[in-house]
């Protein structure tokens, strides 16, 4: 009796610590990564979250060519005036080598113009004079390069001129160069530029005729080839020396879905086929969710609860977005709270998560009626926020229907005690005495 109490406890026990375990403990994570490619760096980000979908030796520092270029770009687009003119220089002109539009030494030109001449045509010597012109000086532009680098986050990267020729101190590594092409993404004239398939560069002091440029990633433009040509390709960059081998970046947009896909050192055609392959996998595997659409009124309502607030204060932003994978809902998201306040107006940023992935974000923005009202706690929530908070997730993490069906059996195991406690066990003696006797009764009959 004592001994079946005791299991029925024991059983009981084990149920309930299963279902106070974290949901994602209990559930394995899935994220798609049966995909492969030839080239021996890949990397694939969404571009508004930064969560990495795939990668292969992301972080392999390597050569990466005229890719570089996305980083002279953006650095000229943030520090310098589009109708600046640009006066080509002498190291300008004959300090560089490969691809150019032949400009001559005082040939003028806007910034504007040489960023189509070095992002469509992959012009060196209009990478050297934007450097010149934005840094002041050639060797304080590079210096605003790395600087940028490290600004982005970086690790992996360092940079020695402003083109991608060929170094052995000049590298990057595919998580870093993902990093660099998604700033440079952010940034409405560099999208109109790298979207770009032809440009007419017009006359100019040293040259009576106009030139038409073209660009050469062929995911966006058949240049040489149309056998590439996609239509979510939104632009990119492409990059070659024989140090680095063929080396791509790519955007690329589908259902909502802003991609970045960086191949580094791949054999040609495969810079255009993996990232192709890569493209389609991740658009076939993955999907965009709101996170205003799907955060629910019990939600909101907790979130008010985490910065001391009323719901009607408080508004997530309507454009934040998660990515996961197809087969998983909303639901299945772990969300943490930052209250590490930045401005007046921003009361704490939600973060999300799918097992140790982190998959999105939204900022919480105060509503007029509140911003003069809240307090800010600069990250450090007071003791009885944080229990609240505690409780909050504690409950969050509870697999409420397994709780239901685990009571139930909770409470037929006890019904199954206390029957046996108020009738004892059936007895079996009666039963054993009426047996024996048969069998006694059975043994005379042979004996006669």
């Amino acid at each position: 009796m004592k001994k079946l109490i005791a299991i029925c406890g024991l059983i009981s026990c084990i149920l309930l610590s299963g279902i106070m375990m974290p949901m994602d403990a209990q559930a394995e994570t899935y994220w798609p990564d049966d995909v492969s490619v030839e080239s021996a760096s890949a990397i694939v980000m969404d571009a508004d979250t930064g969560t990495v979908l795939y990668e292969k030796k992301a972080d392999t520092k390597r050569y990466p060519a005229s890719i570089t270029k996305i980083m002279t770009a953006l650095l000229a687009i943030e520090n310098g005036n589009l109708e600046d003119t640009v006066t080509f220089s002498s190291d300008a002109v004959y300090k560089t080598e490969g691809s150019s539009i032949m400009r001559d030494v005082g040939e003028e030109l806007t910034l504007e113009q040489c960023l189509y001449g070095m992002m469509l045509e992959s012009a060196n010597d209009c990478a050297y004079a934007i450097a010149e012109h934005v840094g002041g000086d050639y060797d304080t532009f590079i210096k605003m390069m790395n600087d940028k680098a490290t600004e982005l986050g970086c690790t992996g990267t360092h940079f020695v001129n402003p083109n991608g020729l060929p170094d052995e101190d000049h590298y990057v590594t595919a998580r870093d160069m993902a990093l660099i092409a998604k700033a440079a993404y952010q940034n409405e004239t560099f999208r109109i530029i790298t979207g770009t398939t032809e440009y007419k560069l017009p006359a100019t002091n040293k040259h009576d005729e106009a030139l038409t440029m073209h660009n050469h990633h062929a995911m966006i433009y058949p240049y040489h080839t149309s056998a590439y040509l996609t239509d979510y390709c939104t632009g990119g960059k492409t990059g070659y020396t024989i140090a680095a081998g063929s080396t791509l970046v790519t955007y690329a947009e589908k259902d909502g879905m802003s991609l970045i896909v960086v191949v580094l050192k791949a054999q040609t055609p495969a810079h255009y086929t993996d990232t192709i392959k890569l493209c389609n996998y991740c658009f076939d595997n993955f999907q965009i969710l709101n996170v205003s659409e799907n955060e629910t009124t019990e939600d909101i309502s907790e979130i008010a609860g985490n910065f001391n607030t009323n719901e009607e204060y408080l508004e997530i932003d309507p454009d934040a977005t998660v990515i996961v994978p197809k087969t998983v809902s909303f639901s299945d998201l772990t969300r943490t709270v930052d209250t590490d306040c930045e401005t007046s107006e921003i009361a704490g940023k939600l973060v999300y998560s799918y097992g140790d992935k982190e998959v999105g974000s939204a900022l919480v923005q105060l509503t007029g009626a509140q911003i003069e009202e809240f307090e800010f706690n600069d990250g450090v929530q007071s003791s009885d926020s944080s229990s609240s908070e505690d409780s909050q997730l504690f409950r969050s993490q509870i697999n409420w229907p397994l709780l239901i069906i685990i009571i139930a059996v909770i409470v037929v195991v006890l019904i199954i005690v206390l029957y046996i406690l108020r009738n004892g066990l059936p007895k079996k003696k009666k039963k054993s005495i009426i047996i024996k006797d048969n069998y006694r009764k059975k043994r005379r009959g042979r004996r006669r």
